[in-house]
């Protein structure tokens, strides 16, 4: 049996996850996990198969537990699984250590398939959405083709905190930087994509599909 973890903010949606999961037959749940702080624990102490997490939960986002995980558990594959499709999102999680990228809108058997790739070594599952948005941005080149591909992953997780009404202590507590860390990269924000101030932030967040709104 494949060992799964399920990490989402919604509890419903962990329930029909978790139904998914062990209706596939050769798959189990083994831990739930409805934060970021959450997931980093029950992976630490279950030590699953597969990890699927979800991009957008609390106190860590799902950019942050991967990157403290992969160091330490480099041999549990980590497949996102989130409604964003910007390629923003996607190339930063592969960047960041995750071996899937599979969107809630794809059918739902596209993530039994994508943990039992991963599982017997697949270097990478991406469902086909996820996949054509990474082929569009490669395609591209390196060149910034917006505002947002001249940020960095770190400058994307404060933009957002900062758009969800985050104040720089909680920012700078969820990421285990300094207030004034963080204040600096309020500040390159503001500069790179020519704002005067979190309310301008917040409103290019949401025009970027950055937030779920």
């Amino acid at each position: 049996m494949i060992r799964v973890l399920l990490a989402d903010d919604h509890s419903i949606v962990r329930a029909g996850l978790r139904r998914l999961v062990e209706e596939s037959g050769d798959m189990e749940v083994v831990a739930e996990a409805a934060d970021g702080r959450e997931a980093i624990t029950k992976i630490r102490q279950f030590k699953p198969d597969v990890a699927v997490i979800d991009l957008s939960m609390p106190e860590i986002d799902g950019l942050e537990v991967i990157t403290r995980l992969r160091p330490e558990f480099p041999d549990i594959p980590i497949i996102v699984l989130t409604m964003h499709t910007e390629n923003q999102y996607i190339v930063r999680a592969i960047e960041a250590g995750a071996k899937g990228y599979v969107t809630k809108k794809s059918a739902p058997e596209q993530l039994v398939q994508a943990i039992r790739k991963v599982h017997a070594g697949a270097p990478l599952s991406l469902t086909e959405d996820a996949a054509e948005s990474l082929a569009l941005r490669v395609a591209r080149g390196s060149q910034p083709q917006s505002p947002l591909d001249t940020l960095s992953t770190r400058e994307l997780q404060v933009l957002r905190r900062l758009a969800l009404g985050h104040t720089n202590r909680e920012i700078a507590s969820t990421y285990n930087i300094s207030i004034k860390t963080v204040d600096t990269y309020r500040f390159r924000l503001l500069k790179k994509l020519n704002l005067r101030n979190n309310a301008e932030l917040s409103r290019f967040a949401i025009q970027n599909g950055l937030i779920e709104t």
